[in-house]
């Protein structure tokens, strides 16, 4: 392991116990092993503080949004790389392996996107894994695995953004002139198996609040990260779409519904200042 490069795995969590031990066991069964993780909780008040720690892992309690525990983590960070991920994700074995070959083979690869599923058996959630299939290779996918001297260099994820916070620090390393487009083969599965309509919406509307700032500061990526027609472009210019003719209702009212969620937050957080 000494001649192996550090990778410093940061998870925010609260309230995880649910999802946080596959996780982590996901990350214990990575080819590559060389790997400390860091959990940073806000919190919690079940087991995954408990869970965490029998994994190994850093435990690091503080009540932080998750742009503002994500640099915690990463202040305490003692690795190479970064991957950043989130307590209901899990790894296929060589997602590791894949980010440190592909971000090593050019020097001007800043971050590493790895191909998200959603996982789950309720309408929803397939809904959301036949959108996502359509971001692939598009500026909305967002690289999750770092040089660190490229993190730490451009002060980590924006702590004043919640809406497209995960963005930011790709955002932020490109500005430098690095590449985060490279891509792996190997996926994240992300586990969505309660997820609940309202709370997402209410969530949305929450990172609305934030979309000001996030387009202000951002502007240059903002126009097809934010933007309703780019998206809705890239399904229904798609034959695919339309040969799944529920999901892609499902895709389209899901997205309605998305965006005027955050377009209420949006309008609220402007009315207030």
């Amino acid at each position: 392991m000494r001649n192996k490069p550090l990778v410093s795995i940061v998870i925010p969590t609260y309230n995880s116990e649910k999802t946080l031990a596959k996780c982590l066991e996901s990350i214990k069964n990575q080819t590559y092993k060389n790997i400390e993780v860091i959990v940073v909780d806000k919190f919690s008040k079940d087991r995954t503080v408990e869970i965490a720690k029998k994994f190994g892992a850093k435990v690091i309690v503080e009540s932080l949004d998750m742009s503002a525990a994500r640099n915690r983590g990463i202040k305490e960070a003692k690795g190479d790389y970064l991957l950043s991920i989130d307590s209901d994700m899990e790894l296929t074995p060589k997602v590791i392996e894949e980010c440190l070959e592909a971000i090593n083979s050019n020097e001007k690869i800043g971050g590493v996107v790895i191909p998200e599923r959603s996982v789950g058996n309720s309408f929803w959630v397939k809904v959301r894994d036949f959108e996502r299939s359509f971001y692939v290779n598009t500026p909305i996918e967002s690289a999750r695995f770092f040089r660190m001297n490229l993190v730490r260099k451009v002060g980590g994820y924006d702590e004043d953004v919640i809406f497209f916070e995960d963005s930011t620090l790709p955002q932020k390393i490109k500005e430098l002139g690095y590449n985060v487009e490279d891509r792996i083969n190997s996926i994240i599965l992300h586990h969505e198996e309660n997820f609940s309509l309202w709370k997402w919406l209410k969530k949305k509307y929450y990172y609305g609040k934030t979309a000001y700032v996030y387009m202000k500061k951002y502007k240059k990526y903002a126009n097809e990260k934010v933007s309703l027609f780019y998206r809705f472009g890239l399904f229904l210019k798609s034959e695919r779409f339309y040969s799944k003719p529920l999901l892609a209702f499902g895709v389209i009212i899901l997205k309605i519904l998305e965006y005027f969620s955050a377009g209420l937050g949006f309008l609220v957080s402007k009315v207030k200042k």
